[in-house]
């Protein structure tokens, strides 16, 4: 019955991908979707994509090892949602024509500066969708029987035939889909995983107090606020996030769909960590990147299994095929397009597309199959992005002072920060070194150029 279920989903998850996204005839509804949805749709694809395998398994593990230290570390992403829906998506209407982050870039800071975001973005794109399908072979393994690496190939062909037929409308409609069953599933879990142990009492006493509470050290302390840095800076305006930002039918639909969605995981990374804790009570000797399938499997009965199965399959390939989506997109609007001397056709564009979605999912599962813990993998990929593109990206998007000479000399000075602090002086203070990088961007594009820096909004004006 649990394997009936299981199948079911997925076949379902395909069947829904394959029909939002017929009849696609332009670029522009294969990677905004045409702009045509609202906020209740921006909440749930924004919340879907968001909670990949870094964010519900990857932390239950690191709860599983270090306590809820980690759930507060990642509510850093939490606040990066309600900043960027108080401040950045209102403005969004200015980039109306837009769909990618090279689009924003280019009027700002020149082609260079598309051609070097679009190559950034795939690198991103691709190492975390890396992590997010490496998850899927755990979760196939331990319920299913398969073997993982067979489980990879099983989950991420069918997030790839949606996502290349049907772009961003498929990715959208199947993350509405995965948010139902996740939301409702991964409560479940927690729930009945403290059941199962004995209540929550039970819990806290199976675990070692050192997990029930914040470190009171300084150096701990300094590397907790460096790990909530990480987070709150390491997918701010990545390009899935900023795609959904640009499909939603006007800014007020976008502002209130991201507000809600920052909200709704403040709990929810609460629920998947404390998986975590539940898992080490019931036994501290498992592997932990199997705590969440591990609860899953000691304390729902069969039937349950299978339906909360599909909500942990729900999580990871919500959020898989959001970047390979986002990667496709960067690199053939912000890569091949300005490269390119003589104009794709509107069906050449759409090929490419089409053709690179397949091929950069086709790489990923190659690179998920070395993977060890999704969300060590997921803040190794945000280096880069946050030190280089983040600064100039929401400098472009908040109306601020840009120029070229800002955007080369804070890239250039985010580089030499996280080489620096990383390789040469070995993080030191438990510091990473994407949070100094991000730092030395903003410092040194702030302070280049304050001249000839200007406004997009006001030369637009102009």
């Amino acid at each position: 019955m649990q394997n009936i279920i299981i199948f079911s989903y997925l076949l379902a998850v395909l069947l829904v991908g394959l029909w939002a996204g017929r009849n696609i005839k332009n670029m522009k509804e294969y990677a905004v979707a045409g702009r045509s949805f609202g906020t209740l749709i921006i909440f749930a694809t924004l919340s879907a994509s968001f909670i990949g395998g870094g964010f519900s398994m990857g932390n239950a593990e690191k709860v599983f090892l270090v306590g809820i230290a980690n759930i507060v570390a990642l509510w850093g992403f939490s606040l990066k949602e309600i900043l960027v829906a108080r401040f950045i998506a209102p403005r969004i209407h200015n980039y109306a024509e837009a769909i990618s982050v090279g689009d924003i870039m280019e009027p700002a800071y020149g082609r260079e500066a598309r051609l070097f975001s679009g190559l950034f973005g795939v690198i991103l794109c691709a190492g975390i969708l890396g992590a997010q399908v490496g998850a899927i072979g755990y979760v196939f393994n331990l319920f299913l029987g398969i073997e993982r690496e067979w489980g990879i190939l099983l989950g991420c062909s069918i997030l790839i035939l949606y996502a290349t037929i049907g772009g961003m409308r498929a990715v959208v409609w199947t993350d509405v889909v995965q948010f139902i069953v996740l939301a409702v599933g991964i409560p479940l879990v927690l729930y009945m995983g403290i059941r199962h142990v004995g209540g929550w009492e039970a819990v806290t006493m199976a675990v070692p107090a050192t997990h029930l509470s914040l470190p009171s050290e300084p150096l701990a302390l300094i590397a907790l606020g460096s790990l909530f840095l990480t987070f709150l800076l390491g997918e701010s305006l990545v390009p899935p996030y900023v795609q959904r930002l640009l499909i939603g039918k006007g800014s007020r639909e976008v502002a209130r769909g991201t507000m809600m969605s920052g909200l709704f995981s403040i709990p929810f990374f609460a629920v998947t960590g404390l998986i975590g804790l539940v898992a080490l009570a019931i036994d501290p000797t498992i592997d932990a990147n199997l705590a969440m399938p591990f609860v899953i499997r000691e304390s729902l009965p069969l039937l349950l299994q299978g339906v909360v199965v599909a909500a942990v399959i729900s999580i990871i390939m919500s959020s898989a095929d959001s970047f390979l989506n986002a990667a496709a997109i960067a690199f053939s609007n912000d890569i091949v397009k300005p490269l390119r001397r003589t104009p794709l056709t509107v069906a050449g564009e759409l090929r490419l597309a089409r053709g690179i979605t397949l091929l950069v999912g086709v790489m990923a599962v190659g690179f998920a199959i070395s993977i060890k813990s999704v969300l060590d993998i997921l803040i190794y990929s945000y280096n880069f992005w946050a030190p280089t593109v983040l600064v100039p990206l929401a400098a472009a998007l908040l109306g601020l002072a840009v120029s070229r000479r800002r955007f080369f000399a804070g890239a250039a000075a985010g580089v030499i920060g996280v080489l620096a602090w990383n390789y040469l002086l070995g993080s030191p203070f438990g510091i990473d070194g994407l949070v100094v990088g991000t730092l030395a961007n903003l410092i040194a594009f702030f302070a280049t150029d304050r001249q000839g820096a200007v406004s997009q909004f006001e030369s637009k004006d102009n």
